[in-house]
């Protein structure tokens, strides 16, 4: 069965594979997934080999060791289908040599890569959320393409680089070696975070370091990242059960309260976005261990560690705003887009459009359901709404002097946290259920709120000019 599943392996596999199934079911997880979080913890005991045994040693050492630690991840997880990965880094390796700095090698290398992506999405498709090898795919796509746009930046004068563009453009010419280690290292491999080839040839020489010349002082900021994790990850293993994404399919939800089917929607997102705080935690803490995660001193001469942090655990937990949830969440990816796509549309000279066609390439990036489309653009909306609301309270004095009033703040907060996880959960039913046959019997349950603060926004919005106007006047 496993042999049949994972492509190959033999006999030894077929029999890890068996008893990894069985232990998956004991767990109430599926195989594959049992398989995901087995490779991400397996990153610490990598981690530990390379800090002890590789620190500043031949630099084709730890190309080759990464190189060779990412493919082992690859082909426990998937089988021989880890040669997708293999072909999409060799081409560009060509595409780097052959194109060179040229906008040529960029447009290929977007086009190549995102058409291996989708061609990949398109003939793996199902109508459930399966982890197969277009999962770390989608973190190698972003990859290679960042490589190709900082490899292009490294042909421009400095002084016409913005200081972001001038740390991670590449000035030499890379490898095939440094390419696979770079693409496979196993910290971020499956799924994430990203990093620059910039940042990884500094690790690899050493130099992500709190201690020149020495291994980094990483282990406590590490295990926190795992501690973390861990907790995440036994509050997700714990309450998943009881909220099961089934049930917003079934006619028993259909048939609850309004403020029933509110209240799970509002729940069950939350806690089904553990299951990415998890992982995410878990790999940023190998990357820490590795040095990977330094990022300079701050003011008081302490060193950081969030240079592969994909997470803002407690802002997410704390914000009561959908905004905040944002810039909490995955945020090296957001980052990643910020710097490789919205910041490089500004030619287009308007905002708007640049934050449209970046959720647009995220969008895309996940996936061909249309429920990636629907998220990304409520996600578009839904902040501008609340920005609209924003600006209506504070340019009322009725309602700025209700919000400052200390024993209301509280209920406030509450109150806020309330209506910014519904729309969250409510953002996310398309995200997680796919096909427009599913996502669209749950959406209208509660669509009216929604449409309540859509078109109070849309008042507001229309209305404002007149107000303001007035005020000017006196009247």
């Amino acid at each position: 069965m496993a042999e049949e599943e994972g492509g190959g392996g033999g006999g030894t596999r077929f029999l890890l594979g068996t008893s990894l199934a069985e232990v998956a079911q004991s767990l109430g997880a599926s195989e594959q997934a049992l398989r995901l979080i087995l490779s991400i913890f397996m990153g610490y005991p990598f981690a530990l080999f390379q800090r002890y045994f590789l620190f500043r040693k031949d630099l084709y050492l730890i190309h080759l060791y990464d190189t060779l630690t990412g493919l082992s991840l690859a082909y426990f997880n998937f089988g021989a289908q880890f040669c997708h990965s293999l072909i999409c880094v060799f081409v560009q390796f060509l595409i780097l040599r052959l194109m060179g700095r040229t906008v040529t090698a960029i447009v290929t290398t977007l086009c190549f890569q995102m058409m291996y992506l989708l061609a990949g999405y398109y003939f793996t498709a199902t109508e459930h959320y399966d982890i197969k090898w277009t999962m770390p795919h989608c973190v190698l796509t972003l990859k290679l393409i960042g490589l190709s746009l900082d490899y292009y930046d490294g042909r421009k004068e400095v002084a016409s680089l913005t200081p972001e563009q001038r740390r991670f453009a590449i000035r030499g010419v890379p490898t095939l070696l440094e390419v696979s280690g770079f693409s496979y290292f196993y910290g971020a491999f499956m799924v994430g975070p990203q990093f620059s080839m910039t940042q990884y040839k500094s690790l690899v020489k050493g130099e992500l370091t709190d201690v020149p010349g020495q291994r980094p002082r990483s282990f406590v900021p590490a295990l926190k990242c795992l501690v973390l994790g861990l907790f995440f990850m036994v509050v997700y293993t714990v309450l998943s059960p009881y909220i099961p994404e089934d049930y917003l399919t079934s006619d028993d939800y259909l048939e609850q309260p309004f403020w029933f089917r509110c209240f799970y929607i509002l729940i069950w997102g939350k806690v089904m976005l553990y299951k990415y705080v998890t992982c995410w935690l878990v790999a940023e803490g190998v990357c820490i261990l590795t040095g990977l995660g330094y990022n300079g001193k701050d003011e008081r001469g302490k060193p950081k560690w969030n240079a592969c942090a994909n997470m803002k655990v407690w802002l997410f937990e704390t914000t009561p705003y959908f905004t905040g949830t944002i810039a909490s969440f995955n945020t090296n990816t957001n980052a990643w887009v910020a710097r490789y796509i919205y910041k490089r549309l500004r030619f287009l000279g308007n905002k708007l459009l640049s934050q449209a066609l970046s959720l647009l390439f995220l969008a895309v990036w996940h996936g061909l359901h249309c429920g990636y489309l629907v998220c990304f653009q409520m996600e578009f909306l839904i902040v501008i709404v609340e920005r609209q609301f924003m600006d209506l309270v504070r340019d009322s004095p009725f309602l700025t002097t209700l919000t400052s009033v200390t024993v209301l703040q509280f209920v406030i907060y509450v109150i806020q946290q309330a209506i910014h996880w519904m729309f969250m959960g409510y953002s996310l039913v398309p995200f997680c259920l796919f096909s427009w046959e599913k996502w669209l019997k749950i959406v209208p349950c509660v669509h009216f709120v929604m449409r309540t603060v859509e078109t109070s926004a849309a008042k507001h919005a229309m209305f404002k000019p007149f107000r303001v106007m007035g005020q000017s006047t006196g009247a």
